[in-house]
């Protein structure tokens, strides 16, 4: 009798595909909140230490993320 359910390797990909999605956007989420909701991301007349920092911290976390989906994804047979 044959076993219900997915073949392993395909519930391997599809939960990859469900954790890049999910911290992708999670990444987005966290980076508009702060961004916009606490105004870091705007620039008014002149550029503050503030908005300076949130840039820097955007591009490092998107690094991050990229980062993440290399080690993720590495391994695909």
């Amino acid at each position: 009798m044959e076993e219900s359910g997915w073949d392993p390797e395909v519930k391997r990909y599809f939960r990859k595909i469900m954790n890049s999605f999910a911290l992708g956007l999670l990444w987005m989420l966290t980076s508009v909140t702060v961004g916009l909701y606490f105004g870091l991301a705007i620039v008014g007349p002149h550029l503050q230490w503030y908005n300076t920092a949130f840039y820097i911290f955007f591009v490092g976390s998107f690094a991050g993320l990229l980062w993440c989906y290399y080690k993720m994804w590495r391994h695909l047979k």
